[in-house]
């Protein structure tokens, strides 16, 4: 039942980052036996952490064969762009509805129906005609509704289980998911699209997983008293109406700059995750290393290898971000801030590097991507810890789902498709010129459908584009037979 006042205080407001850290009466770290077991507690962590990684898979299998759909449907960057933006966008507003209902009612039910109902239209989504792009859009702002669903609620489930350092680990160990199922979603997309030479498998994979995601869900996961393992007393806690909990949340000042801060993160990894392999394919037709993409499926090892750093780079990432922290708080209590800020403003540097460097090397721009996403990784466990230690159990999931919608909106909801808009903006056509390499242009500035069109203005038909290319060996051989000769 909701009432207006106060729930009660966890944290003091001197000393919420070093009291929400110790259990209370001073035991050790780890969960509670009043909520649930160890074993119990361990295994609900790995349900959770195995949900996440589809979760991510399914995000960013799309992004591993978007050149294929570009072509299949016919459209541009700033279309396909919006797929993640619609995404995003639809994720991100239901986020707080969640996120209330979350800190409510029973959250396991919520998660489950959720889970359940994401599988169910990512699986629609692979059945859409030719003709219906938009139909395309509508099934992953959908997906969004899901997503959402889960992504505001499962944090708060591990905060009731554990607390001090062991929180932390679970908490490493579920954001690994993140760039890991990011990862395995561009290798399941390019890898599925090879075998099957039809992109729409991709998009089959992970729903059966959700299903059997739903099942464990269900025999797994305990419904878990909220704050029980962080009570000072047996008061029971105060639910407070949700302006209380969103004006509380304002003021909260570690909340409100973690957030912003984190979406800076979420800006810069969301066009770097949808746009990443779609640029290194193009530059290396730049550098005359792959011929053109004219028919599906686009077959590229670049979403392959882009996947694996990802994972690689978010394993090591999120699991030093929690090491180098937790050692450096024994010399510093802002300890988890100050990584934070690191992770991003290092990485700069190194993401510009693989931008500047992408016609010239592939392999170092392969390089300044693994160690730009090793520092943006630094941030994810810690981020969310800051949350949770901050923030007080019944106001968890709004705070969960205010960070996801500040972090979406202002960050990877916009950039994917303000990059692709960029890249076929006339004015940015004028500011850096497109560099002619063969049929297809710069990688920053065309897209697979423009390319196509440019190959068939210069070519003609396909065959006369093939009979261009024999001629072109043919005195390239012509060629090296009179240096030969010389």
């Amino acid at each position: 039942m909701e009432e207006d006042e106060e729930p009660e205080p966890l944290l003091s407001p001197a000393a919420a980052s070093r009291d929400a850290r110790a259990p209370p009466g001073g035991g050790g770290d780890g969960p509670a036996s009043g909520a649930s077991s160890r074993q119990r507690a361990v295994a609900t962590v790995c349900v959770l952490c195995f949900i996440n990684l589809l979760n991510y898979t399914d995000r960013f299998t799309v992004a591993g064969v978007l050149p294929d759909i570009e072509e299949y449907f016919n459209i541009d960057d700033s279309s396909s762009g919006l797929l993640q933006t619609v995404f995003i966008s639809s994720y991100m507003v239901l986020a707080p509805v969640f996120g209330y209902l979350g800190d409510r009612y029973n959250r396991k039910c919520i998660m489950s129906c959720g889970i359940f109902f994401w599988s169910t239209i990512t699986l629609a989504s692979s059945f859409v005609p030719q003709k219906y792009f938009w139909l395309l859009l509508v099934t992953r702002g959908l997906v969004g509704v899901g997503e959402a669903s889960y992504s505001t609620i499962a944090p708060t489930v591990i905060a009731d289980l554990f607390v001090g350092d062991q929180r932390s680990r679970m908490l490493s160990i579920f954001y690994f998911a993140i760039p890991v199922g990011s990862g395995l979603g561009y290798i399941v997309g390019s890898k599925v699209n090879d075998i099957a030479e039809d992109w729409h498998w991709a998009l089959r994979v992970t729903p059966p997983l959700g299903l059997l995601a739903v099942v464990l869900l269900v025999l797994v996961v305990a419904e878990i008293p909220r704050g029980a393992i962080e009570r000072r007393s047996d008061r029971e806690l105060v639910t407070t109406s949700w302006f209380t909990d969103v004006r509380a949340l304002s003021t909260n000042h570690s909340f409100v700059l973690s957030s912003l801060g984190f979406t800076s993160v979420a800006f810069v990894s969301g066009s770097l995750a949808l746009w990443a392999p779609a640029y290194l394919l193009r530059a290396q037709v730049v550098q005359g290393t792959m011929q053109p993409c004219i028919r599906r499926p686009c077959s590229s090892m670049d979403s392959l290898i882009f996947g694996i750093i990802t994972c690689v780079s978010g394993f090591l990432g999120v699991g030093a971000g929690v090491e180098v922290s937790k050692r450096y708080r024994r010399v510093n209590p802002r300890a988890d801030p100050l990584v934070c800020a690191f992770g991003l403003l290092a990485s700069a540097p190194f993401l510009f590097l693989a931008l500047a460097t992408a016609e010239a090397s592939t392999v170092a721009t392969y390089v300044f991507i693994f160690i730009g996403e090793l520092l943006l990784s630094l941030n994810w466990a810690i981020v969310a810890d800051i949350l949770l230690y901050v923030v007080v159990p019944t106001r968890r999931s709004t705070a969960e789902a205010f960070q996801i919608m500040t972090s979406h909106l202002l960050g990877d909801a916009s950039s994917p498709y303000l990059i692709g808009l960029l890249r076929v903006f006339p004015t940015t056509r004028l500011l850096f010129p497109v560099k002619k390499a063969g049929p297809l242009n710069s990688p920053s500035l065309v897209s697979s459908s423009e390319g196509q069109r440019e190959r068939e203005r210069e070519w003609g038909t396909e065959g006369e584009g093939e009979r261009h290319r024999e001629r072109e060996s043919e005195l390239e051989r012509g060629d090296r037979s009179e240096r030969d000769r010389e």
